[in-house]
């Protein structure tokens, strides 16, 4: 076996190991450990029903027929259709495919620098930082956007140009899937400030990129929601109320010890081998650290554009066979995501799928005003009851959010009030409410009829 024959062997091993291992994590029932999966496949379902977008909540009693921006309306479609065609196993397939369009996107790109191997190590340490948010949501649908725009950004750089203006309409499909294209438009803004920098050509520079730059803004104004899709990301990011929620928590070593194993190993490694990069790169990828320990959400992004950009840092540049990817990628996609619809998959039973749960709820009650749990919020939804909240806490707004605070910190006062404003009689609330279920359970008013292992049912005298 030649030099060549290896080399290629070595390229089509380490790509079968990335689409693999892409294709195990999306099989993964731990994909549905989140309440928000239910509401958004609800979503899509109301959207095939009234074939309309909503603006209004059409779900819940406490917020019932006020203002909601469904700004992942696009990705609640493509969930809800895939729910339609095989349940969950539907929902598995496709988060399948985009993980392995990711990981497709990220060896490919290294692999233009690295050796395979190695390339195929810059995706699993990717993976360990994107494990916790590998969740049946849009941002997860987001992700290729991320890689695949990181990539035109890259390779036009290497060309001396600006990205063609045909490619800002990846902004309307992004618009309207998931709430990062604002990271895109921050992506695109580094890496046409680095070709300003480096050019002696400014003029023309500042016209390809500007006029780049201005397409984007465009296409991002073409959504479902007009001047809100627009705008909810930021306003979005000015709730109060944001450090009760787990993802837009500061990210710690007590709640993610992976991603600080990742980045101190990363770090190490740049520091040992020193990679190339313009300045602009590193201060993109600095700015990213800084939202990544700022907020948890942002992890994801900082591991997809790193694993992108620092293998560029290289001076290697690996030979590939790139005729054998062209055609191999989309077929293993495709049989992938067809082989992962075809076979059952067991959703987990917790709070965020409480169905037995469900299921024992009397019917007297499933019409009934209901205080439940956070995550439990979304599943109801999707069984057609409507909750008191749930995961669009953006929608809720910071007033409603924080009084639930306070009810399930158990505070009696706040629980009373919400009853006698909303008319409660009954609740469905997991077991970790411990003080709120401390404070039911002693309540002459209120009577446990059901628990198992996802929660418990009480209904109120």
């Amino acid at each position: 076996m030649d030099a060549a024959d290896s080399s290629r062997r070595s390229f089509n091993l380490a790509l079968i190991v990335a689409l693999f291992v892409a294709m195990v994590l999306g099989s993964s029932a731990t994909i549905f450990n989140d309440g928000d999966v239910s509401w958004h496949i609800a979503t899509g379902q109301w959207i095939f029903a009234h074939k309309a977008i909503p603006h209004t909540d059409p779900f819940s009693f406490t917020w019932g027929g006020k203002p909601w921006v469904a700004f992942e309306w696009f990705a609640e479609v493509l969930l809800a259709g895939a729910f339609a065609i095989a349940r969950y196993s539907g929902v598995a397939a496709l988060v399948t495919a985009a993980l392995m369009a990711l990981h497709a996107f990220v060896f490919l790109n290294a692999t233009r620098f690295v050796r395979p191997w190695v390339a195929a190590g810059s995706v699993v340490a990717m993976d360990l930082v994107l494990i916790p948010m590998m969740l049946a949501r849009p941002h997860v649908l987001a992700w290729p956007l991320v890689a695949g725009w990181t990539w035109l950004m890259l390779r036009t750089r290497e060309q001396d140009r600006a990205p063609p203006l045909a490619a800002a309409l990846l902004m309307v499909v992004w618009v309207n899937l998931h709430g990062s294209w604002v990271m895109g438009l921050a992506i695109a803004g580094a890496f046409g400030l680095e070709a300003l920098v480096g050019s002696e050509d400014k003029a023309r520079v500042l016209k390809q990129w500007g006029l780049f730059g201005l397409a984007c803004l465009v296409a991002s104004c073409v959504n479902a929601n007009g001047v809100d899709g627009v705008l909810h990301p930021f306003r979005v990011a000015g709730l109060q109320t944001l450090p009760l929620i787990d993802e837009w928590k500061p990210s710690s070593p007590l709640v993610t010890p992976i991603f600080f194993v990742v980045l101190a190993a990363v770090l190490a490694l740049l520091w040992i081998k020193r990679p190339k990069l313009p300045a602009i790169r590193w201060l993109l990828l600095g700015a990213l650290l800084m939202l990544a320990l700022f907020q948890v959400r942002h992890q994801a992004i900082l591991a997809i554009v790193a694993a992108m950009i620092v293998p560029s840092g290289f001076a290697r540049r690996a030979e590939r066979s790139s005729s054998v990817a062209g055609w191999v990628v989309p077929a293993a996609v495709a049989l992938a995501a067809a082989v992962r619809a075809s076979l059952p998959i067991t959703v987990p039973e917790n709070e965020a799928n409480p169905w037995r749960l469900i299921a024992a709820i009397p019917p007297e009650l499933r019409s009934q005003p209901v205080l439940n749990g956070y995550a439990m919020g979304g599943p109801l939804i999707l069984s057609g009851m409507r909750p008191y909240i749930d995961g669009r806490s953006d929608m809720y707004g910071d007033a409603l959010v924080f009084d639930y605070k306070r009810i399930t910190d158990g505070d009696a006062a706040s629980l009373d009030a919400a009853v006698k404003r909303w008319n409660l009689r009954w609740a469905i609330l997991p077991r970790r409410y411990t003080k709120l279920v401390a404070l039911l359970d002693r309540s002459p008013g209120w009577r446990r009829i059901k628990e198992d292992e996802a929660g418990l049912i009480y209904v109120r005298a």
